[in-house]
Protein backbone atom coordinates (compact mmCIF):
# COMPACT_ATOMS: atom_id res chain seq x y z
CA UNK A 1 0.00 0.00 0.00
CA UNK A 2 2.57 2.77 0.73
CA UNK A 3 4.63 1.15 -1.76
CA UNK A 4 1.54 2.47 -4.15
CA UNK A 5 1.22 5.72 -2.62
CA UNK A 6 4.26 6.56 -2.98
CA UNK A 7 4.24 5.75 -7.02
CA UNK A 8 1.10 7.30 -7.47
CA UNK A 9 2.85 10.93 -5.59
CA UNK A 10 5.34 10.34 -8.18
CA UNK A 11 3.15 9.91 -11.56
CA UNK A 12 1.40 13.31 -9.85
CA UNK A 13 4.66 14.84 -9.65
CA UNK A 14 5.03 15.74 -5.52
CA UNK A 15 8.00 13.26 -6.21
CA UNK A 16 10.10 13.74 -8.53
CA UNK A 17 13.94 13.76 -9.46
CA UNK A 18 15.37 16.47 -11.50
CA UNK A 19 16.28 16.86 -14.67
CA UNK A 20 12.96 14.70 -15.90
CA UNK A 21 13.58 13.44 -19.25
CA UNK A 22 16.81 12.33 -20.06
CA UNK A 23 18.35 9.05 -21.80
CA UNK A 24 18.97 5.98 -19.14
CA UNK A 25 20.88 2.91 -18.66
CA UNK A 26 19.98 -0.15 -18.86
CA UNK A 27 19.68 -0.36 -15.02
CA UNK A 28 17.10 2.65 -15.31
CA UNK A 29 19.35 5.64 -13.66
CA UNK A 30 20.15 8.42 -15.90
CA UNK A 31 22.65 9.81 -13.49
CA UNK A 32 24.63 6.11 -13.21
CA UNK A 33 27.79 5.52 -15.53
CA UNK A 34 28.69 2.32 -14.96
CA UNK A 35 26.25 -0.92 -15.13
CA UNK A 36 27.15 -3.65 -12.55
CA UNK A 37 25.53 -6.45 -14.38
CA UNK A 38 27.96 -5.81 -17.52
CA UNK A 39 30.94 -4.61 -15.40
CA UNK A 40 33.82 -6.65 -16.27
CA UNK A 41 37.16 -7.02 -18.09
CA UNK A 42 35.66 -6.89 -21.26
CA UNK A 43 33.58 -3.52 -20.49
CA UNK A 44 35.81 -2.03 -17.37
CA UNK A 45 34.29 0.61 -15.50
CA UNK A 46 36.14 4.33 -15.55
CA UNK A 47 36.09 6.86 -12.57
CA UNK A 48 36.53 10.18 -12.09
CA UNK A 49 37.56 12.84 -10.17
CA UNK A 50 35.35 16.10 -8.67
CA UNK A 51 36.89 19.37 -8.54
CA UNK A 52 34.69 23.04 -8.72
CA UNK A 53 31.81 21.19 -10.34
CA UNK A 54 33.43 19.36 -13.19
CA UNK A 55 34.07 15.36 -13.65
CA UNK A 56 37.91 15.58 -14.71
CA UNK A 57 40.65 13.21 -15.45
CA UNK A 58 44.48 12.94 -14.33
CA UNK A 59 47.46 12.59 -16.70
CA UNK A 60 47.89 8.93 -14.80
CA UNK A 61 45.55 6.22 -14.67
CA UNK A 62 45.71 3.04 -12.67
CA UNK A 63 43.54 -0.18 -13.20
CA UNK A 64 41.83 -1.94 -10.22
CA UNK A 65 41.73 -5.85 -10.64
CA UNK A 66 38.51 -7.74 -10.39
CA UNK A 67 38.03 -10.15 -7.40
CA UNK A 68 36.68 -12.63 -9.37
CA UNK A 69 39.01 -13.52 -12.02
CA UNK A 70 41.80 -10.98 -11.58
CA UNK A 71 41.13 -8.65 -14.94
CA UNK A 72 41.28 -4.80 -14.45
CA UNK A 73 37.84 -3.72 -14.35
CA UNK A 74 37.87 -0.33 -13.12
CA UNK A 75 40.19 2.61 -14.04
CA UNK A 76 40.79 5.18 -11.39
CA UNK A 77 42.82 8.77 -12.30
CA UNK A 78 46.02 8.09 -10.53
CA UNK A 79 45.95 11.97 -9.35
CA UNK A 80 49.60 13.33 -8.84
CA UNK A 81 50.70 15.80 -6.35
CA UNK A 82 51.34 18.20 -9.00
CA UNK A 83 47.65 18.35 -10.29
CA UNK A 84 46.49 19.03 -6.19
CA UNK A 85 46.25 22.66 -7.48
CA UNK A 86 42.55 23.10 -8.13
CA UNK A 87 41.53 20.65 -4.98
CA UNK A 88 43.81 22.77 -3.00
CA UNK A 89 42.13 26.13 -4.43
CA UNK A 90 38.57 25.03 -3.97
CA UNK A 91 38.86 24.54 -0.41
CA UNK A 92 41.11 27.34 -0.01
CA UNK A 93 38.02 29.38 -1.59
CA UNK A 94 35.52 28.59 1.00
CA UNK A 95 35.75 30.75 4.32
CA UNK A 96 35.39 29.40 7.15
CA UNK A 97 31.81 30.83 7.48
CA UNK A 98 30.90 27.95 5.42
CA UNK A 99 28.21 27.95 2.51
CA UNK A 100 25.80 28.21 4.77
CA UNK A 101 25.43 28.84 8.79
CA UNK A 102 22.05 30.37 10.93
CA UNK A 103 22.40 33.79 8.86
CA UNK A 104 23.74 33.34 5.66
CA UNK A 105 21.98 31.37 3.05
CA UNK A 106 19.50 29.62 5.39
CA UNK A 107 17.37 28.38 2.70
CA UNK A 108 20.48 25.85 2.03
CA UNK A 109 19.21 23.58 4.97
CA UNK A 110 15.80 23.78 3.41
CA UNK A 111 17.79 22.78 -0.05
CA UNK A 112 19.35 19.85 1.81
CA UNK A 113 16.06 18.58 2.80
CA UNK A 114 14.60 18.46 -0.35
CA UNK A 115 17.47 16.83 -1.74
CA UNK A 116 17.07 14.12 1.15
CA UNK A 117 13.37 13.40 0.34
CA UNK A 118 14.68 12.76 -3.78
CA UNK A 119 17.62 10.43 -2.77
CA UNK A 120 15.53 8.38 -0.67
CA UNK A 121 12.87 8.64 -3.17
CA UNK A 122 15.14 7.12 -6.04
CA UNK A 123 16.61 4.72 -3.06
CA UNK A 124 13.07 3.35 -2.87
CA UNK A 125 12.57 1.89 -6.26
CA UNK A 126 13.61 -1.94 -6.88
CA UNK A 127 16.45 -1.28 -9.85
CA UNK A 128 18.62 1.58 -7.89
CA UNK A 129 18.84 -0.20 -4.75
CA UNK A 130 19.82 -3.25 -6.57
CA UNK A 131 22.28 -1.12 -8.68
CA UNK A 132 23.70 0.12 -5.20
CA UNK A 133 23.54 -3.54 -3.75
CA UNK A 134 25.14 -5.10 -7.28
CA UNK A 135 28.07 -2.25 -6.96
CA UNK A 136 28.76 -2.24 -3.36
CA UNK A 137 29.06 -6.38 -3.95
CA UNK A 138 31.08 -6.27 -6.86
CA UNK A 139 33.95 -3.87 -4.90
CA UNK A 140 33.62 -5.70 -2.00
CA UNK A 141 33.27 -9.34 -0.61
CA UNK A 142 30.04 -9.12 0.66
CA UNK A 143 26.51 -11.00 0.22
CA UNK A 144 23.76 -9.21 -1.55
CA UNK A 145 21.80 -9.50 1.28
CA UNK A 146 24.86 -7.78 3.24
CA UNK A 147 24.92 -5.38 0.73
CA UNK A 148 21.44 -4.42 0.67
CA UNK A 149 21.75 -3.84 4.07
CA UNK A 150 23.74 -1.24 3.55
CA UNK A 151 21.86 0.37 1.36
CA UNK A 152 18.87 0.67 3.62
CA UNK A 153 20.44 1.82 6.29
CA UNK A 154 21.92 4.64 4.02
CA UNK A 155 18.18 4.71 2.61
CA UNK A 156 16.65 5.19 5.86
CA UNK A 157 19.34 8.06 6.64
CA UNK A 158 18.29 9.76 3.75
CA UNK A 159 14.68 9.96 5.03
CA UNK A 160 15.72 10.59 8.45
CA UNK A 161 16.99 14.08 7.30
CA UNK A 162 13.72 14.62 4.36
CA UNK A 163 12.17 17.93 4.80
CA UNK A 164 12.97 20.08 8.08
CA UNK A 165 14.99 17.56 9.82
CA UNK A 166 18.46 19.57 8.15
CA UNK A 167 17.01 22.55 9.33
CA UNK A 168 16.30 21.54 12.93
CA UNK A 169 19.68 19.79 12.89
CA UNK A 170 20.99 23.27 13.08
CA UNK A 171 19.14 24.24 16.51
CA UNK A 172 20.79 26.41 19.10
CA UNK A 173 20.04 26.94 22.13
CA UNK A 174 19.35 30.95 24.23
CA UNK A 175 20.22 31.58 27.95
CA UNK A 176 19.15 35.32 29.72
CA UNK A 177 22.52 37.15 30.73
CA UNK A 178 23.40 37.89 34.11
CA UNK A 179 22.93 41.68 33.41
CA UNK A 180 20.84 44.05 32.20
CA UNK A 181 21.07 43.73 28.28
CA UNK A 182 23.15 40.65 27.56
CA UNK A 183 21.70 37.55 26.11
CA UNK A 184 24.05 34.21 25.66
CA UNK A 185 23.28 32.60 22.36
CA UNK A 186 24.79 29.71 21.24
CA UNK A 187 24.64 28.46 17.49
CA UNK A 188 25.86 25.44 15.80
CA UNK A 189 28.51 26.64 13.09
CA UNK A 190 30.20 25.31 10.05
CA UNK A 191 34.23 24.79 10.11
CA UNK A 192 33.59 25.74 6.41
CA UNK A 193 36.83 23.83 4.11
CA UNK A 194 36.92 19.79 5.44
CA UNK A 195 38.03 16.71 4.25
CA UNK A 196 36.94 13.41 5.21
CA UNK A 197 38.62 10.01 4.37
CA UNK A 198 37.02 6.99 4.26
CA UNK A 199 37.82 3.00 4.53
CA UNK A 200 37.20 0.04 2.12
CA UNK A 201 34.52 -2.03 4.59
CA UNK A 202 31.86 0.09 4.34
CA UNK A 203 32.06 1.84 0.78
CA UNK A 204 28.08 3.46 0.46
CA UNK A 205 27.14 3.54 4.58
CA UNK A 206 30.50 5.07 5.56
CA UNK A 207 31.04 8.29 2.86
CA UNK A 208 27.55 9.09 2.72
CA UNK A 209 26.55 9.26 6.42
CA UNK A 210 30.05 11.31 6.82
CA UNK A 211 29.78 13.43 3.65
CA UNK A 212 26.00 14.38 4.08
CA UNK A 213 26.90 15.18 7.98
CA UNK A 214 29.46 18.03 6.71
CA UNK A 215 27.33 19.63 4.05
CA UNK A 216 23.97 20.00 6.49
CA UNK A 217 26.08 22.16 8.67
CA UNK A 218 27.15 24.12 5.81
CA UNK A 219 31.07 22.94 5.22
CA UNK A 220 32.75 22.50 1.87
CA UNK A 221 34.16 18.81 1.93
CA UNK A 222 37.07 16.69 0.15
CA UNK A 223 35.96 13.05 -0.13
CA UNK A 224 38.90 10.35 -0.27
CA UNK A 225 37.94 6.78 -0.19
CA UNK A 226 40.17 3.64 -0.32
CA UNK A 227 41.07 3.48 -4.26
CA UNK A 228 39.34 -0.22 -4.21
CA UNK A 229 35.56 0.83 -3.81
CA UNK A 230 35.64 4.60 -4.44
CA UNK A 231 33.73 4.39 -7.31
CA UNK A 232 30.84 3.50 -5.08
CA UNK A 233 30.57 7.00 -3.54
CA UNK A 234 31.44 8.88 -7.03
CA UNK A 235 28.15 6.96 -7.91
CA UNK A 236 26.58 8.55 -4.79
CA UNK A 237 27.37 11.58 -5.89
CA UNK A 238 25.99 11.63 -9.22
CA UNK A 239 22.88 10.61 -7.66
CA UNK A 240 22.77 13.16 -5.46
CA UNK A 241 23.51 15.67 -8.51
CA UNK A 242 20.94 14.53 -10.07
CA UNK A 243 18.66 15.21 -7.37
CA UNK A 244 19.47 19.00 -6.53
CA UNK A 245 22.48 19.04 -4.29
CA UNK A 246 24.77 21.96 -6.01
CA UNK A 247 28.10 20.25 -8.16
CA UNK A 248 30.12 22.90 -6.27
CA UNK A 249 29.37 21.65 -2.57
CA UNK A 250 31.86 18.66 -2.42
CA UNK A 251 34.93 17.39 -4.06
CA UNK A 252 36.08 13.81 -4.82
CA UNK A 253 39.68 12.84 -5.76
CA UNK A 254 41.14 9.50 -6.58
CA UNK A 255 44.86 8.95 -5.95
CA UNK A 256 47.65 6.96 -3.35
CA UNK A 257 47.05 8.32 -0.16
CA UNK A 258 51.13 10.20 -0.66
CA UNK A 259 48.67 12.87 -2.74
CA UNK A 260 46.36 13.08 -0.20
CA UNK A 261 48.51 13.82 2.42
CA UNK A 262 50.21 16.52 0.40
CA UNK A 263 47.02 18.05 -0.78
CA UNK A 264 45.58 18.39 3.34
CA UNK A 265 48.95 19.91 3.94
CA UNK A 266 49.08 22.38 1.59
CA UNK A 267 45.08 23.16 1.94
CA UNK A 268 44.86 23.11 5.33
CA UNK A 269 41.34 22.30 6.20
CA UNK A 270 39.90 23.44 9.29
CA UNK A 271 38.56 20.01 10.47
CA UNK A 272 39.61 16.25 9.19
CA UNK A 273 37.15 13.28 9.51
CA UNK A 274 39.47 10.08 9.42
CA UNK A 275 38.25 6.40 9.47
CA UNK A 276 40.99 3.54 9.40
CA UNK A 277 43.92 2.56 10.57
CA UNK A 278 46.47 3.39 13.62
CA UNK A 279 49.46 4.32 11.78
CA UNK A 280 47.65 6.78 9.14
CA UNK A 281 45.75 8.65 12.42
CA UNK A 282 49.00 9.29 13.83
CA UNK A 283 50.49 10.62 11.20
CA UNK A 284 48.05 12.79 10.38
CA UNK A 285 47.35 14.56 13.93
CA UNK A 286 50.84 15.09 13.62
CA UNK A 287 50.86 16.83 9.88
CA UNK A 288 47.81 18.42 10.81
CA UNK A 289 48.10 19.42 13.78
CA UNK A 290 45.31 17.87 16.12
CA UNK A 291 42.79 19.62 13.29
CA UNK A 292 41.47 16.01 13.06
CA UNK A 293 38.86 13.49 14.19
CA UNK A 294 40.09 9.87 14.39
CA UNK A 295 37.70 7.40 13.92
CA UNK A 296 38.80 4.05 14.40
CA UNK A 297 35.31 2.90 14.36
CA UNK A 298 31.85 3.99 12.22
CA UNK A 299 30.04 7.04 14.23
CA UNK A 300 26.84 8.40 12.94
CA UNK A 301 27.67 11.48 15.38
CA UNK A 302 26.38 14.74 14.02
CA UNK A 303 27.22 17.15 16.69
CA UNK A 304 29.10 17.68 19.47
CA UNK A 305 29.00 20.74 21.81
CA UNK A 306 32.85 22.90 21.75
CA UNK A 307 33.65 25.04 24.45
CA UNK A 308 36.40 26.91 25.29
CA UNK A 309 39.38 26.67 23.12
CA UNK A 310 38.95 23.10 23.07
CA UNK A 311 38.91 22.76 19.45
CA UNK A 312 41.49 20.35 18.59
CA UNK A 313 39.81 16.74 17.76
CA UNK A 314 36.23 17.34 16.59
CA UNK A 315 33.46 16.22 14.46
CA UNK A 316 33.56 17.52 10.90
CA UNK A 317 29.99 18.81 11.02
CA UNK A 318 29.96 21.27 12.55
CA UNK A 319 30.66 22.81 16.26
CA UNK A 320 29.01 25.02 18.75
CA UNK A 321 29.83 28.76 19.10
CA UNK A 322 30.82 30.18 22.29
CA UNK A 323 29.01 32.38 24.31
CA UNK A 324 28.10 35.31 21.91
CA UNK A 325 26.59 38.60 23.42
CA UNK A 326 23.46 40.00 21.52
CA UNK A 327 24.82 39.77 17.86
CA UNK A 328 27.19 37.13 15.81
CA UNK A 329 29.99 38.10 13.19
CA UNK A 330 29.75 36.45 9.99
CA UNK A 331 32.75 35.88 9.83
CA UNK A 332 33.60 35.15 13.96
CA UNK A 333 35.81 32.16 14.77
CA UNK A 334 34.43 30.83 18.08
CA UNK A 335 37.70 28.91 18.70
Amino acid sequence: MLRCGLLLASRQGLLTCVPAAVATTRHGSSWATVDPKQWNGSHPAAAQNLVGGRWTNAAKSKSIPDPLNGEPFVNLPDTQVSEIGPFVQCLQSCPKSGLHNPYKNPDRYVLYGSVCAKVAEEMRKPDVADFFAKLIQRTSPKSYTQAMGELTVTRRFFENFSGDQVRFLARGFSNPGDHQGQISNGLRWPFGPVALIAPFNFPLEIPALQLMGALFMGNKPLVHVDHRVSIVIEQLLRLLHYCGMPATDADLIHGSGATVGELLLEAQPRSTLFTGSQRVAEKLALDLHGKVRLDSQMTTEMTKTVSGSSCAVVPISTKSACHVCQSYPAEHDAC
